[in-house]
């Protein structure tokens, strides 16, 4: 986020009496407000999350391993096209 970027948006969040005093005590450890804490939490969780999804470290043998499994031809899945072809019960 650029700091010259303007913050505009509100999130709220309910929680407990007990874990918002948690929340207030590490806040307060950390010498920032809550809302500092829990931004700063939160945006390193989403990048974690979200960089998982991304980038994934394999060693040799795993990376073979995956090669391999890329380069096997297809095999036909009759029960999976079936189940794919179903309509689905979000549907």
């Amino acid at each position: 986020m650029s700091i010259a970027e303007a913050k505009s948006e509100r999130i709220e969040v309910r929680t407990t009496p007990h874990m918002k005093a948690l929340l207030q005590r590490a806040a307060t450890a950390s010498h920032k407000s809550v809302t500092e804490f829990l931004l700063e939490a939160g945006m390193s969780a989403a990048e974690d999350a979200l960089i998982n999804r991304r980038l994934f470290r394999l060693d040799d043998e795993q990376w073979q391993i995956f090669q391999d499994a890329l380069d096997r031809p297809v095999t036909e899945k009759p029960r999976l096209a079936r189940l794919l072809a179903e309509k689905s019960v979000l549907e």
